[in-house]
């Protein structure tokens, strides 16, 4: 069984997210969707409100299971015999980073593999500390979070 884990603070999850779970579900027989703790960052969303957004917009794909951790991505990968971390990859920063960590991955756990998937054209720039920024200033966000959940994230996001 091909195993993989996505990570992320998903803080709120976008439709770039939800892109690369799915598409992520039909390359791995099983996708571990990984609400991981950033220290460099504030959370606007519990890590529980983060989990069942990311639930109720998976719920049709079964081979994917929500669950988060407070320690290293690479140690939940060798906890759940997972080799291989799937990340997406917007832009030359973020291969720097993933280069980086793939590194540090790498001499932590050997058996790791990185996967980079490229967003769709049209979510390409899609960020969730964009998708704060649009609410705070009173700008649509329909297209840029799932359906079933944008009236929670602009609940929060409006308080």
């Amino acid at each position: 069984m091909k195993k993989c884990v996505y990570p992320g603070s998903f803080d709120p999850i976008s439709n770039g997210h939800l892109d690369l779970i799915k598409r992520a579900s039909k390359l791995f027989d099983e996708v571990h969707v990984l609400i991981s703790n950033n220290i460099l960052k504030s959370s606007t969303f519990t890590i529980q409100e983060r989990i069942e957004m990311i639930k109720e917009c998976t719920k049709q794909l079964p081979n994917v299971i929500v669950t988060s951790s407070d320690g290293l991505v690479v140690n939940y990968c060798k906890e759940n015999n997972i080799n291989i971390i799937v990340r997406g990859m917007r832009n030359y920063s973020d291969y720097e980073a993933e280069f980086q960590l793939f590194q540090y991955n790498r001499d932590i756990y050997p058996n790791i593999e990185t996967v980079l998937l490229m967003p769709t054209t049209k979510l390409q720039v899609v960020t969730s500390s964009a998708i704060k920024e649009l609410v705070a200033f009173g700008v649509d966000i329909s297209k840029y979070v799932p359906k079933q959940i944008e009236a929670k994230i602009l609940e929060k996001l409006k308080k």
